[in-house]
């Protein structure tokens, strides 16, 4: 179902960390409990904890357990969380037409805006200060899907027919102060619009360092996301279209050629946060498809690879088992983008004359 979408993620990281998939859940048609499901989960401020399962079926105590972290402020934007399940919470107040949902989504928005910075910019995390979590993130779709979100109830369209005007006019601030912050993120090499990197300092909006093995780089796949945002305005700005050729310039200039990444055989091992089941190896093979690393050197765009310790490597080889498995380092990451969505939103473009280069912009969807 639609609005289940995005819970993919939070769902699979609980599945990898949990290693279990054979708990009860709920069906996708339980529209009403899988709400109350996620009002059990809300926090006090508004939002949610990543990695949990709404379709999960709680046993007694295991609601109990949940309802005494209602004060935890763990609450995250990462992995898809908060902004989806504010959305289900909105749908699901058209389908039960029970207040709890509808006033539950008000206060996902609100928390929503509480976490946004002032120049614009969200969180990996809020309020959580700790390590990368005060950064601005693009990573994971952080900024893209906050915004995508948010734009919706700007405009009170699906899934937000019922929201307040109030409220709804100030989520129209908070989309204008975030989209000139993303268009700002863009990365300038010598002065030529590039890709986005994947978290900057919340402060000096400089590219930095997320986790351990995540160091200061552009990041391909987040970009290709960055650029689709943007493609989708009716009538973007003359520097939103600056900014979609640019990226899609340097993801052109990104393609990896002669490199395939294959699954081997190999012993299971069970790490704290997934199951590796088989290994992962890099092998030259000139009929092999484009790819793109995840993340690119911010000045000489060759790839960046890490380990947990924080020291960069130069192969996937050199990458451990831990991280070669259970992380993306490699993939045909803007492949579609640049055979189709860029081609013709660019057709469309020059058909139509052009970016509007003032007023007011909007979205199809």
């Amino acid at each position: 179902m639609r609005w289940q979408s995005g819970f993919r993620d939070g769902i699979k990281h609980y599945r990898d960390q949990s290693n279990r998939t054979d708990y009860a859940r709920y069906r996708e048609e339980q529209t009403r409990e899988i709400a109350d499901n996620l009002l059990l989960h809300q926090r006090a401020n508004g939002g949610w904890p990543p990695n949990f399962d709404p379709l999960r079926i709680l046993t007694p105590d295991e609601r109990r357990e949940t309802a005494e972290e209602h004060w935890r402020e763990d609450t995250s934007l990462d992995n898809h969380a908060s902004y989806p399940n504010t959305e289900f919470l909105a749908w699901a107040y058209s389908v039960t037409r029970n207040e709890r949902h509808r006033d539950a989504a008000v206060r996902g928005l609100e928390f929503l805006l509480k976490a946004q910075y002032p120049h614009g910019g969200w969180p990996h995390s809020w309020p959580n200060k700790r390590d990368y979590r005060p950064h601005v993130t693009i990573v994971d779709g952080v900024m893209v899907g906050v915004l995508t979100t948010l734009h919706r109830a700007a405009d009170r369209r699906e899934p937000f027919q019922a929201l307040p005007p109030e409220l709804a006019a100030r989520v129209g601030e908070a989309v204008e102060r975030g989209d000139r912050c993303l268009l700002a993120l863009q990365v300038k090499r010598n002065g030529v619009l590039t890709g986005w990197a994947s978290q900057y300092d919340e402060i000096t909006l400089k590219p930095t360092q997320g986790r351990s093995y995540e160091l200061p780089a552009l990041i391909s796949s987040e970009t290709v996301g960055v650029l689709e945002y943007l493609m989708s305005f009716d009538t973007p700005t003359a520097e939103m279209e600056a900014a979609i050729e640019g990226g899609a310039r340097w993801l052109e200039e990104s393609q990896i050629r002669g490199l395939r990444i294959v699954r081997v055989e190999a012993e299971t091992i069970r790490y704290q946060n997934h199951t590796s089941r088989d290994d992962v190896v890099a092998i030259e093979d000139a009929t092999a498809p484009v790819l793109w690393a995840r993340f690119y050197d911010l000045e000489t765009n060759e790839p960046v690879l890490a380990n947990r310790d924080g020291l960069r490597v130069k192969s996937l080889a050199e990458v451990e088992r831990e991280r070669r498995t259970g992380y993306s380092w490699y993939g045909g990451y803007a492949s579609h983008f640049l055979k189709t969505t860029y081609p013709a939103w660019r057709a469309a473009r020059l058909k139509d004359g052009g970016a509007e280069a003032a007023g007011t912009v909007s979205r199809t969807k």
